[in-house]
C-alpha cells in the first residue's frame, strides 16, 4: 500500500504544483495589484503597508486554484469601527471592472475575480509586537512569516497533498459555509507531522481529542490547555499561544476527514483528490426516490437575503438550527436537515421528516409517584381537565396523560410559527425579515419544478438525497 500511495501522491503532485509559466503568471498579477492596492491607498490619503500574504506567498497554493490575498496595514490611528469601510472603499477602488464581493470575517474586505483569479484585498492594523492584536487580521503577516520560515520547498508539497486531499472530501475552507480547515491550518500540520500520510495516520486514530502544540507553549501545562481550549481538534498558534487556530472546524467536518483519512490508508485512490462530478438524478428518478424512501422532504424555500455570503450562511445556520427544535419540540422527528442557497434570488432549509402528519393523540409522561409535590401539581392540572383524552393513569411507577396534539400538519406548524418571521421560533433577523414577507412550504413531489429550473438546486437535492460522501464509492 506504501507504494500504491507513493504513486497516487506523485500523480496529484504533477496536477497541482504550478508549472514556471503559471508561477509566472500569477507572481505579475500579484505585482499589478501590490501596486494597484498601494496606489489607492495614497489616492484616499491612507498610509498603508501593502503585501501579498496567504498561500500565494507561501508557496503553497494549487495550480488550478490560486487565491492572491493582498493585505494593507494600516496605521492604528484609524479607529477599529472604521477599518472595514477604509478597505472597501481602497480594494473597490483597485478592482474596479472586476467581479466583486463583500466578505465578512470579523470586519468586511473585499473578494475580487481577476483572470479567473479570486483575489482578496484585505485591512489589518500595522501591529509591531506579536499579542497586541487590534483586529482579527492582524496575525495574518506574522503566519506568513513564520510559515515561510519554516515551511521547507519538500514540505510545502505535503501541504499541497494535504489541501487537495481536503478539498476533495470537501472538508477544506474556513468560511462560515463550509467550516472546515483553513489553509494556515493545513501548513501548521504538516509542520507538526512532516508529512501528509503522517497526518492522516494521526488523524485515522483519532478518539477524543487531537491537541497540536507546535510551540511547546503548553508543554506540562495541559490542565491549562483543557481549561483553555475545549475542541475536539486544538492547534495552538505558534504566533498567538491563546487562540486555536482549529476554531473554526465544524465537528462534523473534522469527523469527516477522520472517516476519510481511515478510508484512503485503506484503499488509496485518486478519487479521495479529484472525485467525480455530482451527476443529477433525472426527474423520473427524482420521482421514484421521493415516493419510495419512506420518509417526507420538506422544503421551506425564501427569497433573497440582503447580506454578504458569510452572514448570510452564518444566518442560514442558526436559523436551521432554531427550525429542527421547533420542529423536534412538536414530535416532528428530524432525520437530517440543511440550509442551502444559490447566493441570489433562492434560499431555503431542507428538511428530511420522518413523517409530516402526526396522530392527534400522544401521550404525555407525568412525575414518578416518589416525586409526590410534583404528582399533586400533575393530577390537579389534569383531572377534570377536557385536554386530556385519556387518564390521569399510572404506568410503570409514573402518571401517564394522553392529550390532544396541536399540530399533527407539519405545514400547518410552519405556516403559523413563520407568519411573523420566526423570531420568536430563534429563526436569525435577516432571515426573518424575508420570511415576514414571503415563503412558500414544499412537501416530496412539490420540489420537483425548483429541481428542474435549478441545475444548482438539482446538484444539492441529489446529494442530500444520497447522504453519501464521494470517496466512500471507492473506499
Amino acid at each position: 500500500m506504501r507504494d500504491k500511495i507513493d504513486k497516487i501522491c506523485t500523480t496529484v503532485l504533477g496536477r497541482v504544483t504550478p508549472d514556471k509559466r503559471k508561477r509566472a503568471e500569477i507572481e505579475a498579477l500579484t505585482k499589478e495589484l501590490e501596486k494597484k492596492v498601494a496606489n489607492a491607498a495614497e489616492t484616499l490619503g491612507v498610509d498603508a503597508v501593502v503585501r501579498v500574504e496567504g498561500s500565494v506567498a507561501k508557496d503553497t497554493w494549487l495550480s488550478q486554484e490560486p487565491d492572491i490575498d493582498v493585505f494593507m496595514r494600516v496605521p492604528t490611528s484609524i479607529p477599529r469601527k472604521n477599518l472595514g469601510e477604509i478597505g472597501l472603499r481602497i480594494a473597490r477602488k483597485d478592482t474596479k471592472g472586476s467581479k466583486q464581493v463583500e466578505r465578512f470575517a470579523e470586519h468586511p474586505y473585499l473578494e475580487a475575480f481577476i483572470d479567473g483569479v479570486r483575489v482578496n484585498v484585505v485591512p489589518c492594523y500595522d501591529v509591531k509586537k506579536r499579542g497586541e492584536w487590534l483586529s482579527a487580521t492582524d496575525r495574518t503577516p506574522y503566519h506568513t512569516d513564520y510559515v515561510k520560515k519554516h515551511l521547507s520547498l519538500k514540505l510545502r508539497s505535503e501541504v499541497r497533498l494535504l489541501k487537495k486531499f481536503m478539498k476533495g472530501i470537501d472538508v477544506y475552507g474556513a468560511e462560515i459555509k463550509i467550516g472546515g480547515f483553513s489553509g494556515y491550518l493545513c501548513e501548521l500540520l504538516i509542520l507538526y507531522y512532516k508529512s501528509f500520510t503522517k497526518a492522516l495516520q494521526a488523524f485515522a486514530q483519532h478518539k477524543h481529542r487531537i491537541v497540536v502544540d507546535i510551540g511547546n507553549y503548553y508543554k506540562e501545562r495541559e490542565d491549562e490547555l483543557q481549561l483553555l481550549f475545549k475542541e475536539p481538534l486544538v492547534v495552538v498558534d505558534p504566533v498567538d499561544k491563546g487562540r486555536n487556530v482549529a476554531s473554526a472546524v465544524q465537528p462534523h467536518k473534522l469527523y469527516n476527514f477522520v472517516a476519510a483519512s481511515r478510508a484512503f490508508l485503506k484503499n488509496a485512490n485518486l478519487s479521495f483528490f479529484f472525485p467525480p462530478p455530482t451527476t443529477a438524478l433525472t426527474l423520473k428518478e427524482l420521482t421514484q426516490n421521493l415516493e419510495t424512501r419512506g420518509s417526507a422532504m420538506l422544503f421551506l424555500t425564501f427569497g433573497e437575503v440582503n447580506a454578504v455570503p458569510d452572514v448570510l450562511w452564518g444566518q442560514l445556520y442558526k436559523s436551521q438550527r432554531s427550525l429542527n427544535k421547533l420542529l423536534l419540540l412538536n414530535d416532528f422527528n428530524v432525520l437530517r436537515s440543511m440550509p442551502w442557497s444559490d447566493g441570489k434570488a433562492l434560499n431555503m432549509f431542507a428538511f428530511e421528516l420522518e413523517r409530516c402528519c402526526l396522530p392527534p393523540t400522544k401521550k404525555h409522561l407525568g412525575p414518578p409517584l416518589e416525586k409526590e409535590n410534583e404528582c399533586a401539581k400533575f393530577l390537579s392540572k389534569y383531572v377534570g381537565n377536557s385536554a386530556a383524552i385519556a387518564g390521569p393513569y399510572i404506568e410503570d411507577g409514573r402518571w401517564i396523560v394522553q392529550v390532544r396534539r396541536r399540530y399533527t400538519d407539519v405545514c400547518s406548524l410552519l405556516k403559523e410559527k413563520l407568519r411573523d418571521g420566526g423570531r420568536n421560533a430563534g429563526v436569525a433577523e435577516q432571515i426573518s425579515q424575508v420570511l415576514r414577507k414571503k415563503f412558500k412550504i414544499l412537501v416530496n413531489k412539490e420540489a420537483v419544478e425548483v429541481y428542474r429550473k435549478n441545475s444548482e438546486f438539482a446538484s444539492f437535492l441529489t446529494e442530500f438525497l444520497s447522504a453519501k460522501p464521494k470517496w466512500l464509492e471507492t473506499a
